[in-house]
């Protein structure tokens, strides 16, 4: 069995086992593997580190004799500089616009053919809801996602 990070199409990651590489392939080419979150079946590997043995078979590593005393931070200073303007700009932006919910593209619709007055919105599509819009000519944009909106 093979583990696999995998990430959907609207950025939510998951794991899932697969019998080999080749098992995971069909299933991916079939559209068999799903978000849990949100069921989109456009799905790619993430980025993964590999896993390593550091201690062999029938060997019990000392917690007590590490070399380091303390675990450094999660995040280093540039990430925390990022996370942080990303965090302002989503809030501005959630500030600014009218959250229409799932009716996100229908009034993206009307926005753009002058139906209803122009104003700033913000709501859900899906991938394909989305795609259709920016091949119609309809600008959009992906709204920054954070982890702990996954919570």
């Amino acid at each position: 069995m093979i583990k696999f990070s995998l990430v959907c199409a609207k950025g939510h990651e998951f794991i899932s086992w697969f019998r080999n590489g080749a098992a995971y392939e069909s299933q991916t080419k079939a559209g068999l593997i799903s978000c849990p979150e949100c069921q989109e079946t456009i799905v790619r590997k993430a980025i993964m580190a590999p896993a390593i043995a550091v201690t062999r078979p029938g060997e019990i590593k000392d917690p007590s004799a590490s070399s380091e005393s303390t675990p450094g931070p999660l995040l280093g200073e540039d990430d925390r500089t990022l996370r942080a303007a990303v965090e302002e700009l989503r809030s501005r932006i959630l500030e600014h616009s009218d959250d229409v919910g799932a009716d996100f593209p229908r009034e993206a619709r009307k926005i753009h053919d002058g139906l209803v007055s122009e104003r700033a919105i913000h709501g859900r599509a899906s991938y394909e809801e989305a795609r259709a819009l920016i091949e119609d000519g309809i600008r959009i944009l992906p709204l920054p996602t954070l982890p702990e909106d996954f919570h």
